[in-house]
């Protein structure tokens, strides 16, 4: 980059940091939401809410079935 173009795209440093940071952001976000671990941990979460008479059956299978969506969309985003 010379020194003509370096200053002109001077002003707009800032808004490639926060574009940078927003994909960080997103990305470790999405590595969360898709974690095979996170979604093992949340099933057995609701199979204890289920044992201790919190929520009811069909309420743990919507649920495990929101879990199992999220869990073949990691795979298939090669989470």
């Amino acid at each position: 980059m010379g020194l003509f173009s370096g200053l002109v795209t001077l002003p707009l440093a800032p808004v490639k940091g926060v574009v940078w940071l927003a994909e960080v952001l997103t990305e470790q976000a999405e590595q969360r939401l898709y974690d095979p671990g996170r979604i093992a941990a949340e099933m057995q979460q609701i199979a204890d809410e289920v044992a201790d008479g919190e929520i009811t059956e069909e309420e743990a299978a919507a649920r495990e079935e929101e879990l199992i969506e999220r869990l073949h969309e990691g795979r298939a985003r090669g989470w």
